[in-house]
């Protein structure tokens, strides 16, 4: 058992610091006050191999594991959370038609999504189907070499402007199993988005609903089989929560490296803030829990990677544990920043305003409890 990292993983690590120093975190504060999705950057990104971290090198991606990934997510949400969620979208989605698309289908979307030249959303989420997905309504009906798709989906990350959305919809009755998964491409007729959604957080990408109004794809579009779809959808999310961990430990570890920066330079009764030992028992539990986030989530992270059989169970404990750690941590910066951690001048309040959400998608905490329990209580 090792704990250090290997060379090359440090190297990657390296590398996405150092994008995030020269590329992400300048612009950070911009983007959520604006609320622009910086595509250019994205691009940027995807030249480094950001796009299609763990895509077949044949298709363009770098072909990386898991543990790879987390760190480098890590490192993009230390600029910016929201933004690198969004690539952390975007890869899982693309992972989906790597990992169970044909090779016709491979060939035709992944090499412009391993680059970031395209964008891809994940489209699970109904208005009427959240925590309980395998209840999802949206139909995708054969009509010959066609499939008509009606429904909608909810908070879809990148509604509106990505170029490739990956669908959940029901081919039959047959609750879980009768979830089917289907690419649909921006542009499609039928297909159209809600407005912009306002937001608490996550400023710096589109969210909005989709709907399908008879919307005709071909029948080649789908991805593996009829009945593959919830399948496909809850491997795609062991990963997806690796990378929302990541992105919440990441946001964290910058929120406490601006707080102990701060109580040094901030003094109060005629000493520097840090110097107060209730300052110093709070900056210990912060780094103390984050720490035992990042050996939890590394672990998961491997766990997947390997497809052992407690990884699904690893990722949710990996996932529940980190965003909420990840919370409480930058509401704990905030705190020891006083009134200025409440103004926009200093990076923490977005930091907490985009954090929060993490507890809440690619699913909620209390589904990840639901998940852990059903291992623990499984004859």
């Amino acid at each position: 058992m090792n704990f250090e990292l290997t060379e090359d993983q440090s190297a990657i690590q390296n590398m996405a610091a150092a994008f995030t120093s020269d590329h992400i975190s300048p612009n950070a504060e911009k983007w959520d006050a604006e609320k622009y999705w910086p595509a250019d950057v994205a691009r940027m990104a995807g030249a480094l191999g950001f796009g299609g971290i763990y895509v077949g090198e044949d298709m363009g991606g770098v072909g990386l594991r898991r543990v790879e990934s987390v760190l480098i997510f890590e490192q993009l949400s230390m600029g910016c959370p929201s933004t690198a969620a969004m690539i952390s979208i975007h890869n899982m989605a693309s992972w989906m038609i790597d990992a169970f698309g044909d090779e016709a289908q491979r060939s035709k979307w992944m090499p412009s999504l391993a680059s970031l030249e395209t964008m891809a959303s994940y489209c699970l989420t109904e208005p009427e189907a959240g925590s309980d997905a395998a209840a999802l309504k949206m139909s995708a009906v054969r009509d010959g070499d066609s499939y008509i798709l009606n429904g909608n989906k909810a908070f879809i990350s990148g509604g509106g402007t990505s170029d490739i959305y990956v669908v959940m919809a029901r081919t039959s009755n047959d609750g879980a199993r009768g979830i089917s998964c289907f690419v649909v491409e921006k542009g499609t007729d039928g297909l159209s988005y809600g407005a912009q959604e306002r937001k608490m957080g996550w400023h710096s990408q589109p969210t909005a609903a989709l709907n399908f109004d008879d919307c005709r794809i071909p029948a080649e579009n789908l991805i593996g089989c009829e009945g593959d779809g919830f399948k496909i959808a809850m491997k795609g999310l062991d990963g997806g929560r690796l990378n929302i961990a990541a992105c919440s430990l990441g946001g964290a570890q910058r929120a406490l490296n601006e707080a102990i920066q701060y109580t040094k330079e901030r003094k109060q009764f005629g000493k520097a803030i840090a110097d107060f030992q209730a300052t110093q028992f709070t900056l210990a539990d912060m780094a103390t829990e984050l720490e035992a986030a990042r050996l939890m989530l590394y672990s998961a992270a491997y766990k997947v990677s390997s497809d052992t059989h407690d990884a699904s169970t690893a990722a949710a404990m990996a996932k529940r544990f980190t965003t909420d750690i990840g919370f409480k941590v930058v509401d704990q910066a905030l705190q020891l920043h006083g009134g200025y951690g409440y103004l926009q001048d200093y990076p923490i309040e977005r930091l907490l305003r985009d954090l929060r959400v993490h507890q809440i998608l690619e699913g909620t905490n209390e589904i990840m409890r639901v998940i852990i329990a059903r291992a623990l209580l499984k004859d």
